[in-house]
């Protein structure tokens, strides 16, 4: 079995999860082994035994909370230059992590790599609602390979959006900032996180096929706060960082919109 030892997977776990352990089997059954560790700033009996039971490294972060705080200190402990944050409700294809060895393998320039993903409700597959096809329809510049490495196109498609589903990435560490998530918003800190990245020179390497799996369910964070008003505020305050306020509160209405379909129905 080949191994990518400079490859980590950081497997954010919170509070009591019943899909945590689905994510790490998804994370354990990648067809190209690397190193595993866990991270939590909530540490309990069911996180220890799973990390016990797996024989994954469990780190606790008594620093600074909070999904940016957990981000960070998962991507940091991380001893690898390459590394993917895997959130505990989602789940990988076991042939997630050849294609984006193969996309960084290419071009060491790449700054992040990631792939396109589908969502799981109530247990089934989805890849095609509204949202989806929205997102596939923003990331399709990032087919032809040379867009990949332009700021310009890639700026552009962050203007209209966050199309990139965040534990479908990877990290490059040595091209990326020392910290790559801030605390400034609660849902947008990764399409804020894209946007400053975004100025770097380097690559966005995207592998259109869905291997990861999004599971949206009434207690996962972004369901949470699009049932209240915190995202609209977020989005907008995103949509003017690339445009004046009056285009970004037309562009931002119809966002939202777009967005409704995370909902649980």
């Amino acid at each position: 079995m080949k191994r990518w030892e400079k490859h980590t997977w950081v497997i954010c776990a919170y509070k009591v999860s019943e899909y945590l352990e689905d994510a790490i089997k998804s994370v354990k059954s990648q067809t190209i082994k690397s190193n595993i560790i866990m991270v939590t700033s909530t540490p309990n009996d069911h996180i220890q035994k799973l990390s016990e039971k797996y024989e994954i490294p469990l780190f606790v972060n008594n620093g600074k909370a909070g999904i940016a705080g957990d981000w960070n200190f998962g991507y940091q402990k991380a001893s690898t230059n390459i590394v993917t944050i895997c959130h505990q409700d989602d789940i990988y294809k076991k042939n997630y992590l050849a294609n984006i060895k193969r996309m960084i393998d290419k071009d060491q320039s790449t700054l992040i790599a990631f792939s396109g993903y589908g969502e799981l409700r109530d247990g089934k597959e989805v890849y095609s609602n509204t949202l989806l096809n929205i997102k596939k329809l923003m990331l399709f510049p990032f087919r032809i390979g040379i867009f990949q490495k332009s700021k310009w196109v890639r700026r552009r498609i962050l203007s209209m959006g966050s199309p990139i589903c965040c534990p479908a990435v990877t990290f490059v560490k040595s091209n990326l900032p020392s910290v790559v998530f801030h605390d400034n918003f609660k849902s947008n800190l990764d399409w804020e996180a894209w946007e400053i990245v975004s100025k770097r020179k380097g690559r966005f390497s995207y592998v259109y096929k869905p291997l990861v799996l999004h599971r949206i369910h009434e207690e996962s964070t972004t369901s949470e706060i699009i049932g209240g008003s915190l995202r609209g505020k977020e989005d907008f305050a995103m949509f003017c960082k690339f445009w004046p306020k009056c285009i970004a509160k037309i562009i931002c209405k119809q966002y939202v919109k777009s967005e409704r379909s995370n909902k649980i129905k």
